[in-house]
């Protein structure tokens, strides 16, 4: 076996909810060369192939994943172009890390991103976004590679972006390792990078940060705010097992420590199926949710008004 691949890793601690099964092989490639290697050796093995950056938006079945996981939050560099107001950083740098060097350095456009707590990677893949702005704003093009390893550049245009979602959330083929953005350059570094920590306190004061989770659970529907509508439906706090709608945000599922994937997920159905009875809104999970969740009363009720919770 490749030096860089492992076997039967706990994938939980990798994960911003704390919890899922293990990888059944497993590799996290610290550049390119390494990379290509792993897919040359997935691709021989004919091994599905998942891709996990910060795994701040996953769910993760407590049987594992088979096939490979490659972890791509390893994947580090940031340039610079002053000349034309570009950044290019790698999949694995932290989109709030980016942020604030951007906001240090006098460039505005990305202050929105401050408390996103994925990578560069994620963002890009699932048109992140916050505080009224989202990848789609600042991206100009996305770097990667095939299953092969052979490089490719993809267009904003060829990124297809919409609300949370872009062409990469159905191209598993393609493999992005950076993306450049273009800001603006010349700002004033203490006012923007002011303002960007304004954001990022509002953040941490409305949302529940100190405890595990995988973020925003839901996307907006139309003309409404997921968590007002569930907040509505008096589901703050709800609980199974020791996963529990946030009582701080109720667009949030936490881990009260302990919890399973399966708890979650039967949380995440129940909060769908009343909010669809309370208001006729099926809810769309941002929550990306790899491989088998449990079967529940939550999951077939779901499915009797045709509102699956994977989107």
């Amino acid at each position: 076996m490749n030096d860089l691949i492992r076997a039967d890793v706990a994938l939980a601690p990798l994960t911003s909810l704390r919890v899922g099964g293990t990888a059944q092989y497993y590799a996290a490639p610290r550049h390119d060369q390494e990379l290509a290697e792993v897919l040359q050796w997935a691709g021989h093995q004919d091994y599905p192939i998942t891709i996990l950056g910060a795994g701040s938006n996953l769910l993760i079945s407590d049987h594992g994943l088979e096939g490979l996981v490659i972890c791509t939050r390893h994947l580090r560099g940031i340039h610079w172009d002053d000349d034309y107001g570009q950044v290019t950083a790698a999949a694995g740098e932290p989109v709030a890390r980016l942020a604030m060097l951007a906001a240090e350095r006098g460039w505005s456009g990305l202050e929105w991103a401050i408390g996103i707590p994925g990578t560069v990677g994620g963002m890009v893949v699932m048109n992140a976004g916050a505080q009224g702005g989202c990848a789609a704003d600042c991206v100009v093009s996305v770097m990667g590679c095939d299953r092969l390893g052979t490089a490719k550049v993809l267009s904003v245009a060829e990124l297809n972006f919409s609300y949370r979602t872009s062409s990469l959330q159905s191209c598993p083929q393609f493999l992005s390792t950076q993306a450049t953005l273009r800001l603006t350059p010349g700002g004033d570094p203490a006012v923007i990078t002011q303002d960007t920590q304004a954001k990022l306190k509002q953040r941490h004061t409305t949302q529940p940060y100190h405890q595990p989770s995988c973020g925003s659970v839901f996307r907006n529907p139309e003309g409404y705010a997921a968590g007002w509508l569930i907040q509505q439906c008096g589901l703050k706090g709800f609980q199974i097992g020791q996963a529990q709608v946030s009582p701080l945000h109720a667009n949030f599922i936490v881990n009260l420590g302990g919890a399973t994937a399966g708890d979650v997920w039967r949380v995440l159905c129940h909060v769908q199926c009343v909010v669809l009875d309370r208001w006729a809104i099926a809810l769309h999970p941002e929550v990306k949710t790899l491989g088998q969740m449990p079967q529940s009363s939550f999951t077939q009720s779901v499915k009797d008004r045709s509102c699956l919770p994977l989107s």
